[in-house]
């Protein structure tokens, strides 16, 4: 009895650990839900610790999290040729992402409900990054050439499947979002790494994210 006892009480708390707060819902619902939210920059002191922060699993049911998911999209598509968006940078930390996907023909952009990396090859790309978050900043960034990615969605149906390229580049890039982890302080933590550099990013440009 104690052991059921246990695991219903933690089953319950990891429930109401994905549940939208208050002032999430808020935000979400902010205006007309059909339109965009804005997108979090850096040179403001409240958004950028929001951008920092630790981002947690959310509820792929809730319908709250089809509308984050719907104006996350709309966000993504305002900006000026961004590939990828997190929830973090429309003030939400929870495991959302949208990635457009230049590994699949037409390139579409798919959303991606806590998502997690479960495998990264050791070979990696060196290629140029920008952030819709941090203005006027570029520069370049090693990551893996290929990933194992693991995700739900908004019915809850979850998902494996492998990515290689310049998606996964993206994928990796929006993840570090939902870790706070932004490539402005990437770039100095990697100034003390080493890394073989190989020439096999295929997309020259500098894009934002």
């Amino acid at each position: 009895m104690k052991k059921i006892s246990f695991l219903f009480i933690f089953f319950i708390g990891f429930i109401n650990a994905q549940k939208l707060t208050p002032n999430e819902t808020s935000i979400i619902n902010q205006g007309d839900i059909t339109t965009a939210l804005p997108i979090y920059q850096t040179t403001d002191s409240h958004q950028h610790k929001t951008l920092l922060s630790l981002s947690t699993e959310i509820d792929p049911v809730d319908p709250n999290t089809a509308t984050l998911v719907k104006r996350m999209k709309e966000s993504l598509l305002s900006t000026d040729g961004g590939v990828g968006i997190a929830a973090p940078q429309v003030g939400i930390n929870r495991k959302v992402i949208w990635v457009q996907r230049f590994d699949k023909e037409g390139n579409p952009q798919e959303y991606f409900i806590n998502p997690v990396i479960v495998w990264r090859s050791e070979l990696q790309n060196l290629g140029p990054e920008g952030d819709l978050s941090i203005p006027e900043f570029r520069d370049q960034f090693y990551r893996s050439k290929v990933i194992q990615l693991e995700y739900v969605d908004l019915k809850g149906q979850k998902y494996s499947e492998i990515v290689e390229g310049f998606t996964a580049v993206i994928f990796q890039h929006e993840i570090d979002h939902l870790f706070g982890i932004l490539i402005s302080d990437k770039k100095e933590k990697e100034k003390n790494d080493s890394y073989k550099k190989v020439d096999a990013f295929k997309k020259s440009d500098s894009v934002t994210r």
